[in-house]
């Protein structure tokens, strides 16, 4: 294989890591999301452990519940998060990079699923929450993947400063 190969190979990498973790939160998120309505639809709350149960809840807005009504612009925001993040994934320069683009992706891409899907009109859907600690409010796996590819950017932000000054020193 010439050497072009390989480095197009490399280049690849990132983007398909990226879109794999993507594909894996999105799949869990409606998985999950389609037993809790199936099985939390009546109204039933299951207790787990300590504060956590199962609490299923439909939310029109965006995170804790605000701007109710304004999905459709909600929902189009996300997509063209999930686009930005995509692209910048084909030059992440490692790979936690990459898995915390899947994540917010996957995790952007679960929540439209919801508008688009999950309504009666285009991008009218509620996203379905289901993960309660009653202290805190209501989730899903796709804000998990979105929250956790987000603490991983920063994490990524701040160390990368600090390796740049370790290695001129």
């Amino acid at each position: 294989m010439s050497d072009e190969g390989v480095g197009l190979g490399r280049r690849r990498r990132p983007l398909v890591t990226a879109l794999a973790v993507a594909s894996s939160v999105l799949v869990l998120d409606q998985i999950t999301k389609h037993l809790a309505v199936s099985r939390l639809a009546d109204g039933d709350v299951v207790h787990v452990v300590w504060t956590l149960q199962w609490n299923l809840a439909f939310n029109s807005g965006m995170a804790f519940s605000q701007a109710g009504g304004l999905g459709p612009i909600i929902g189009l925001a996300a997509l063209v998060v999930a686009a930005v993040v995509v692209s910048m994934a084909r030059r992440a320069p490692d790979t936690w990079t990459a898995v915390a683009a899947g994540l917010v992706v996957g995790g952007a891409l679960g929540n439209v699923v919801d508008r688009l899907f999950r309504g009666d009109a285009w991008m009218r859907g509620a996203v379905i929450d289901f993960i309660d600690f009653q202290w805190f409010p209501i989730f899903n796996v796709a804000d998990i993947g979105v929250d956790v590819g987000a603490a991983l950017f920063i994490l990524w932000s701040m160390t990368r400063g600090r390796r740049r000054t370790t290695d001129v020193v």
